[in-house]
């Protein structure tokens, strides 16, 4: 005989139960109104053995009118203790809430987690003027060192299982790898992943930092890597790209970290083949060494260390300037790692060209070569090539970049070099500012535009040998750039049938030139599975590890002479929340998860 299931016989509250037996209904249960009892089932025979077997004697001489009267009063008793329950657990819930909001903050912002007590220190003073009432609100939310340390942990954690969790749902996946060193001189690897889902959305996320406490051979570069993607639960096949910054421990053919996860992909039968990619970005500012104008910036690095190095000489000449009243009011640096600096200080020295001399002078300081006709032709080639190299830098810089528009704007950046180097040689500098204020200055000696025309041409060869891993990609970057262009015929097999239904689709083409190249793919019907299979790996790829260096940037903000005791725990916990984009720490969740406890404090070093 089949078991009875009372949740299914629809048994009702009766109101005339709260009176004959002090029963209330308490979120679907009978609850006694006398000793907080519930019963089981909701059944009168039971609530009636409740009362009298418990109750009987002490409600016996009440009529029906009293016993009404006394089970209002209990209820109302009930719900008064209901709420203030309910109130202790929201306020409690709430001040758990703010103290992770707060850890957040604190992490994105760079701060040592002591910060909390200084931040609920200001709360306080600030709820004594304005609200003296909620005083003990604000004390309860707890920002000491421990807690603030303990809560980013657990943002972090919430963050990595949400990456995990679409990771699950890539189709194709790339990475970018990149090892710098701290302010405690630990090698640091840092680990992005660029993964594409089967609806071709892409997430552009920190993977993990790796402290490398040894040696940073390929093989320690392969094992970290290798660790991060098994923990992530990624298949090996699933990987289209690695990018890096080109060094011989990444790689490197036999034994750098390239050729190692190779292996291990064959090892694993996967059937693609990666694609490795040296840092555009990296590759472009190299470039610009092709020019072998060495001469020229280390007499500018003179000049300008001269000028700053000394804090009299540096105050003397901005009273100069302020004096002569010029545009500029002072002469900025040049660090050879900032990359963008170069072209920032050459333009400054070209414009304050007289006036550095003329200071220099004053100071008793050779300035013949400052002088000199031909280094100052040189000067403002260098500030005008210098200056064009910039603007393709930044153009190639920034989160979410697809990789074929960073190929488009190389190749016309190489375009342009051929028509730059074209009219320098018939002295033509339309796009040489500085040449050309140089050449209308020129006193003696002709403009040497066949030399610096050469120079031109050395640049757009280096320019040529080292994008020639990204040309060899070509057709397969202008497959995502623009499909209805590519050439069917010189398409791989597998994709021309969909390449020709896709290229007779009027609405599709459309569609294209209302969203572009980089969102049209997520309009690609399911009937092309193929291009949209290529297309997930194309947008999975990194053009850059422009990721790497800005994650490098914020882990000496944080890292610094002052906090050189950050364990490598807090920073990578620090590093993920700051570094978070598509993602966000899921508060409520934790919040949910704590319930009314509050997490034991942890004991770290900060």
């Amino acid at each position: 005989m089949a078991k009875r299931k009372v949740d299914t016989e629809n048994r009702g509250f009766q109101t005339r139960w709260e009176s004959e037996y002090m029963f209330t209904k308490v979120a679907g249960k009978p609850v006694c109104l006398l000793c907080g009892e519930s019963v089981a089932v909701l059944k009168e025979y039971n609530l009636r053995r409740h009362y009298e077997t418990k109750h009987a004697d002490k409600n016996k001489n009440m009529d029906m009118e009293q016993r009404l009267q006394k089970a209002e009063e209990l209820k109302r008793g009930l719900k008064s203790r209901q709420a203030l329950f309910k109130k202790a657990k929201s306020q409690g819930q709430a001040a758990v809430k703010a103290s992770f909001i707060l850890a957040e903050e604190i992490a994105k912002s760079a701060r040592p987690f002591t910060e909390g007590d200084f931040i609920k220190n200001c709360m306080i003073k600030v709820c004594d003027e304005v609200c003296p009432e909620k005083r003990q609100l604000f004390l309860n939310v707890s920002l000491s060192r421990n807690t603030i340390a303990e809560r980013v942990d657990q943002l972090s954690i919430n963050l990595k299982e949400q990456l995990v969790k679409k990771g699950k749902d890539f189709i194709a996946y790339s990475l970018a790898v990149d090892e710098s060193t701290d302010i405690s001189d630990i090698a640091q690897l840092s680990i992005f992943i660029r993964g594409v889902d089967s609806n071709l959305s892409v997430t552009e996320e920190f993977l993990a930092l790796r402290p490398m406490h040894g040696t940073t051979t390929g093989h320690d570069l392969y094992e970290e890597v290798s660790r991060c993607v098994n923990e992530m639960g990624l298949p090996w096949e699933k990987l289209v790209g690695l990018t890096t910054d080109g060094a011989p421990a990444m790689c490197g053919h036999r034994s750098g970290l390239v050729a190692k996860i190779r292996e291990k992909m064959q090892e694993e039968n996967a059937t693609g083949e990666l694609t490795a990619y040296h840092c555009i970005i990296h590759q472009e500012a190299l470039c610009g060494k092709a020019l072998k104008m060495e001469h020229v910036m280390s007499i500018i690095t003179r000049t300008v260390n001269f000028i700053r190095a000394k804090g009299l000489n540096h105050r003397q000449f901005k009273a100069f300037l302020t004096e002569l009243e010029t545009e500029h009011g002072d002469l900025p640096y040049h660090t050879e790692v900032r990359w963008l600096s170069q072209g920032k200080v050459l333009q400054r020295c070209f414009e304050l060209r007289e006036e550095i001399c003329l200071f220099l002078d004053s100071k008793g300081k050779d300035t013949t070569q400052l002088r000199d006709e031909m280094f100052l032709c040189e000067m403002a080639f260098l500030c005008d090539i210098t200056s064009h190299l910039n603007a393709i830098n930044l153009q190639l810089q920034g989160r979410d970049r697809v990789i074929s528009d960073m190929y488009s704007t190389v190749k016309a950046f190489k375009t342009k070099l051929t028509l730059w180097e074209t009219q320098m040689r018939k002295e033509n500098l339309s796009h040489f500012p500085s040449c050309q204020t140089m050449k209308e200055k020129l006193s003696t000696s002709a403009f040497p535009s066949t030399q610096l025309a050469d120079k031109i041409g050395m640049l757009a060869a280096d320019f040529r040998r080292r994008f020639a891993d990204f040309e060899a990609q070509k057709s397969r970057l202008e497959l995502l750039g623009n499909p209805f262009a590519v050439d069917v015929e010189s398409s791989p097999p597998n994709l021309q049938m969909e390449l020709i239904d896709l290229q007779c689709n009027d609405a599709l083409r459309a569609k294209y030139a209302a969203v572009g190249a980089a969102e049209f793919a997520r309009f690609l019907p399911g009937t092309m599975p193929q291009l949209r299979i290529q297309a997930a790996q194309t947008l999975s790829m990194f053009g850059s590890t422009y990721l790497c260096e800005q994650l490098f940037s914020l882990m000496n903000l944080n890292k610094t002479s002052h906090r050189s005791r950050l364990t490598a725990e807090h920073l990578h916990s620090i590093l993920r929340i700051s570094s978070a984009q598509s993602l966000t720490p899921n508060i409520d969740e934790l919040v949910e998860k704590m319930g009314h406890h509050q997490v034991s404090p942890s004991t770290s070093n900060k």
